[in-house]
């Protein structure tokens, strides 16, 4: 999951870089979402991982 988000971020990068050069404000806009979707799921991810690893202390 984490490389898909890692992915989603890449693209937006190139979507957003390709709509700058070409003056297209639609796809650089669109790049702008997707890189700031994959870095929440990023964020969410990683809150989840390290809820489960406390979890997973405390039943020790």
């Amino acid at each position: 999951m984490a490389d898909e988000n890692k992915f989603e971020q890449a693209k937006g990068n190139v979507k957003e870089t390709f709509g700058n050069v070409t003056d297209n404000k639609d796809l650089e806009n669109e790049g702008k979402e997707d890189k700031t979707s994959g870095k929440a799921k990023e964020f969410v991810e990683n809150a989840k991982d390290k809820a489960n690893d406390a979890i997973d202390k405390f039943k020790k």
